[in-house]
């Protein structure tokens, strides 16, 4: 790696955001590599699994960053910003279709690395996650919404309150709600739900 490269990503996000103002294009490809990847998949888990239209609108999201950096307010935190307006182009895309979007969560993510003991094996991770995703897609656009920004991308409490333009109160009880209905729908998982295996920590 150049000097030139090991310069840029020392860089905070916010100072790449600024220098893009200056249509530096070595800032915007630090930025890209390091929320590219997150963001498609975002996309990807709230607009339906659908590879083409997350594609489609990480394009678009990072083209915003370039064309309308002028929107991008100085000493704002980039990540609150990026996952802000994402949230609103989602929020825009469920209205345009008037369609509930198709979406879980794979805060599974740990599951992989820890071993399910004292556990019914009638039931598997596979079985599970397809219950929940049946439960999630009954949630309304915010409590989803909430949840992926909470348990997927692992924002927290006060980005997220930011990202949505509500209080830190409306997120907790909104997390709070969520968990306790996929508590009471799941209940039959209950050895996963005790121990937490099911969301990130």
């Amino acid at each position: 790696m150049s000097l030139f490269h090991k310069k840029y990503k020392n860089f905070a996000d916010e100072e790449l955001m600024l220098l893009i103002g200056n249509n530096n294009t070595k800032a915007f490809e630090e930025l890209y590599k390091r929320y590219g990847k997150k963001i498609h998949y975002y996309f990807y888990k709230m607009l339906g699994y659908d590879t083409e239209k997350a594609n489609d609108f990480s394009q678009d999201v990072f083209l915003k960053i370039i064309e309308k950096n002028d929107s991008y307010h100085k000493g704002m935190k980039f990540k609150t910003w990026l996952y802000a307006v994402a949230s609103n182009m989602c929020k825009n895309d469920y209205k345009h279709n008037d369609v509930k979007l198709k979406h879980d969560q794979e805060y599974m993510h740990t599951a992989n690395t820890i071993y399910l003991t004292n556990f019914d094996k009638t039931y598997d991770n596979k079985v599970f996650k397809e219950n929940l995703k049946k439960e999630l897609d009954e949630l309304d656009l915010n409590h989803k919404t909430t949840f992926v920004l909470r348990y997927q991308q692992e924002l927290s409490i006060k980005e997220i309150a930011e990202i949505m333009d509500c209080s830190e109160g409306t997120v907790k009880s909104r997390i709070y709600y969520t968990l306790q209905k996929l508590s009471q729908k799941l209940k039959t998982f209950n050895q996963i739900l005790e121990n937490d295996l099911w969301k990130s920590n």
